[in-house]
């Protein structure tokens, strides 16, 4: 992609960064395709519907696929209001220092802390799910022990290459980019073409999953297939400081992962239904894994092998782009001074201008959690319902501190602007998020309460603690740095702008 050139009125990045308080202190050498393959990997389509096929299609048959469209397009509006947020304020961390601008620094407290625990648990889990990927290429079998050996093996790995700096970060990234558009939209269109079993009107027969009840609880119950999905474009902002001109460029990659994502994962699922020899067999829950054989069926031993590296790949890719998130994530917090162990956690390599100590953390409490998933695999399912329902909800609490601001009299100061059409994307996309968070929130039905409550569980844990912490530690009032400024920040951004551009006539 070409690099487009800043306008003689735009800001420097570091002359940006100064209006809002902060100094530069990376290498900016991502570049915009790097942004965007950041989070294409991390929101990775081919993990997403590899985990999500059978179980969509058992809870609402084929037309479950229509959640990616439905999903796809909410998230399109989250992202762009994250796109003016961020364009204002390019600084690392994404959802936390948005936050705090947008509301204050509570506020920001418990976004942070919610999607913080969320994230290390996405980490676990993508790393956790990436093992039978490793073990299936390697050829041994997947037991407890080669779970875990595995699992922790692929999060050093990430840690590893995560230490070398930015610029590996974005190759490993760019590399995962590729794997990840073979493995979806490659295999997909290979499938759609000279595999097909099943006609394209499949995609509008139920194949009777709602037995003598409603289809349409059925189908809200295959929300998932979308839903578990799209999240990870805003980690194109959590390394907003190492990005040259961050205001242009972020808001651009992150709607092109919205985009570029969609348009994979239906190339993907819709693929898999259409090739798929025995669909029957999968809506009905016979069988739970049907991938592996349908690659089989289809592309043969040595085609099904080569997929399985293109996937190990994604795996990494994705590891690595959620540990670079998550750490960049406890910077911005810890550089506030918001978290314990904020001196040691937001320091920064001379060497590699990366936060090291961030991302230790990043690596080790998922092989934490993974290590007690070994000794009790029953908190598996109260630990990772809670990921993406807390992800939702951090998501939210930023788009209602941008439409709190907006009708305060708020007009995004950032190079990206959605002009008039910004409070009706805002509103549009809080009512999206809503909706999100019911179906996410919604307890199952099987009887089991820790199973159909998981999500409130976890959540609660996640709640309760982080609001302990912040009345009895009360790092808010600890922190002077800024909050609650976004109209105030965009008086001088405008300001600064005029005086460059006056400066330049001049000249």
């Amino acid at each position: 992609m070409s690099v487009e050139p800043a306008k003689p009125t735009d800001l420097g990045d570091g002359d940006h960064l100064e209006v809002l308080g902060y100094q530069d202190s990376f290498n900016r050498s991502m570049s915009l395709w790097a942004n965007f393959a950041l989070g294409f990997t991390y929101l990775s389509p081919l993990v997403g519907v590899y985990s999500l096929f059978a179980v969509a299609l058992s809870i609402g048959g084929p037309p479950s696929i229509w959640w990616i469209v439905i999903v796809g397009a909410g998230q399109l509006l989250v992202s762009l209001v994250f796109g003016e947020v961020v364009s204002q304020y390019p600084i690392h961390g994404g959802i936390y220092p948005w936050a705090r601008r947008l509301w204050g620094r509570r506020y920001a407290w418990m976004a942070a802390w919610v999607y913080i625990w969320a994230m290390i648990v996405t980490i676990t889990a993508v790393a956790g799910y990436g093992s039978g990927f490793v073990a299936s290429l390697i050829g041994i079998t997947s037991t407890p022990e080669s779970t875990l050996a595995i699992t922790l093996g692929l999060l050093v790995i990430a840690l590893i290459f995560n230490f070398t700096g930015t610029k590996t970060l974005a190759r490993v990234a760019q590399i995962g980019l590729a794997a990840e558009l073979i493995g979806v939209i490659g295999v997909g269109l290979y499938l759609l073409i000279f595999q097909r079993k099943q006609e394209f009107s499949v995609f509008f027969d139920t194949m009777n999953v709602q037995g003598d009840g409603s289809y349409a609880t059925a189908f809200i119950g295959s929300a998932i297939a979308g839903l578990f999905l799209f999240y990870g474009f805003e980690a194109c902002g959590d390394v907003a400081e190492e990005v040259e001109n961050p205001g242009r460029r972020i808001p651009k990659a992150m709607i092109l992962t919205i985009l570029v994502g969609g348009v994979s994962a239906l190339f993907s699922f819709g693929g898999y239904v259409l090739a798929a020899p025995d669909l029957a067999s999968i809506v009905s829950g016979e069988d739970a894994d049907p991938i592996p054989g349908i690659l089989e069926a289809t592309l043969g031993t040595v085609g099904a092998k080569i997929f399985l590296v293109v996937a190990v790949l994604a795996f990494i890719s994705c590891v690595l782009s959620l540990q670079a998130a998550a750490s960049r994530l406890l910077y911005s917090f810890a550089r506030d001074g918001m978290i314990p162990g904020h001196r040691w956690l937001a320091k920064v390599s001379p060497n590699t201008k990366v936060p090291r100590n961030a991302l230790i953390v990043a690596c080790t409490v998922p092989a934490i959690i993974t290590v007690f998933i070994y000794v009790n695999p029953a908190i598996t399912l109260p630990v990772t319902a809670f990921a993406v329902l807390g992800i939702y909800i951090a998501f939210q609490m930023v788009v209602l501190g941008a439409l709190r601001q907006r009708l305060r009299g708020w007009k995004p100061a950032g190079t990206f602007s959605l002009g008039a059409a910004g409070i009706v994307v805002n509103v549009l996309a809080l009512a999206y998020g809503l909706f999100a968070i019911w179906l996410l929130a919604t307890p199952g039905s099987s009887g089991d309460v820790v199973a159909d409550y998981a999500v409130w569980i976890g959540l609660g844990v996640v709640l309760v603690s982080g609001l302990a912490y912040l009345f009895i530690a009360r790092p808010d009032r600890k922190s002077d740095a800024p909050a609650g400024d976004a109209i105030e920040v965009a008086e001088r951004l405008t300001a600064r702008r005029a005086e460059t551009a006056s400066m330049a006539k001049v000249d």
